[in-house]
């Protein structure tokens, strides 16, 4: 019986790894990118407990907060990731990631409601923060929450496909003298699950650090800028205790070279603390 165990355990030990590498190549066909550089590997159970920190992150563990919008934002956020949706006409500066996470869980097999059946063509339907407030109990936006909410491990491997492909991004967009700094300090955090929770989710909330737009006074807030701010050596707790004080720089920086009007301080309390949970398993 032991055998038997053990042997179905690395089956399905197996199978997560090579959804996550199958994950990790559409992505990356997806976005026309560089291929990651960087192996992650993750068993089935620490890759949904890593799912279900970041739905506690972004949405407190609700099912309705798989569905919202942002006050002062031109962006609907939706799914374990708050992913961002662009309605028709507004852009910003920040990825829109929902169009593509919804490609992905097609290429799953996944039934899509009927909103999301021409995701690659239609924009957000609503069109503003009214309207996607107005909207909260209708039979569409209920479908979309079910939707989100029965697939929440494929959007887990989204995530982690995500990050990976992140090092690459950041590799091109990095000094050249500094690159292999921070493919070894992307090494050392990722070596431990709680330490890719702690990268999959600051990538997740944060961005990658390579988009110029995601900027305030030339100094950018994403993962690269976090990566680009650790030195030492050390892996394991060590790691991720270095990766949690380097996110909190970086993110009290953004808001002090902030534009005045964002009022970007009244977020940063919140901030913090979650930046502090990642040295705690």
């Amino acid at each position: 019986m032991d055998k038997l165990y053990s042997s179905r355990k690395q089956r399905g030990q197996k199978d997560i790894q090579a959804r996550f590498l199958a994950a990790i190549a559409f992505l990356a066909c997806l976005a026309g990118g560089p291929q990651p550089v960087h192996a992650i590997t993750l068993s089935q159970s620490d890759a949904l407990r890593i799912g279900k920190k970041i739905w506690q992150n972004e949405c407190n563990g609700s099912v309705a907060g798989l569905t919202s919008w942002n006050e002062g934002e031109n962006f609907a956020s939706l799914g374990i990731g708050h992913f961002i949706w662009y309605p028709k006409g507004q852009r910003g500066p920040f990825e829109e990631s929902f169009p593509k996470l919804v490609i992905f869980i097609s290429s799953r097999g996944a039934k899509l409601p009927t909103l999301l059946l021409k995701i690659d063509e239609t924009p957000c339907p609503w069109n503003s923060r009214a309207e996607f407030l107005h909207a909260q109990h209708t039979p569409e936006m209920n479908q979309l929450r079910r939707f989100l909410a029965d697939t929440v491990d494929v959007q887990t491997e989204f995530l982690i496909a995500r990050l990976q492909n992140a090092l690459p991004k950041m590799l091109v967009e990095a000094v050249p003298s500094e690159r292999a700094h921070v493919q070894g300090q992307f090494e050392r955090v990722a070596d431990t699950p709680q330490g890719c929770y702690a990268l999959a989710d600051y990538v997740n909330f944060k961005g990658e650090g390579v988009l110029h737009t995601e900027r305030y006074r030339d100094q950018g807030w994403g993962l690269l800028q976090v990566l680009e701010g650790m030195h030492q050596t050390g892996r394991g707790a060590t790691a991720v205790e270095e990766f949690s004080r380097s996110a909190r720089e970086v993110l009290i920086r953004r808001v002090q070279n902030a534009p005045a009007q964002r009022h970007e301080s009244r977020w940063l309390s919140g901030w913090l603390q979650r930046v502090k949970s990642y040295s705690r398993d």
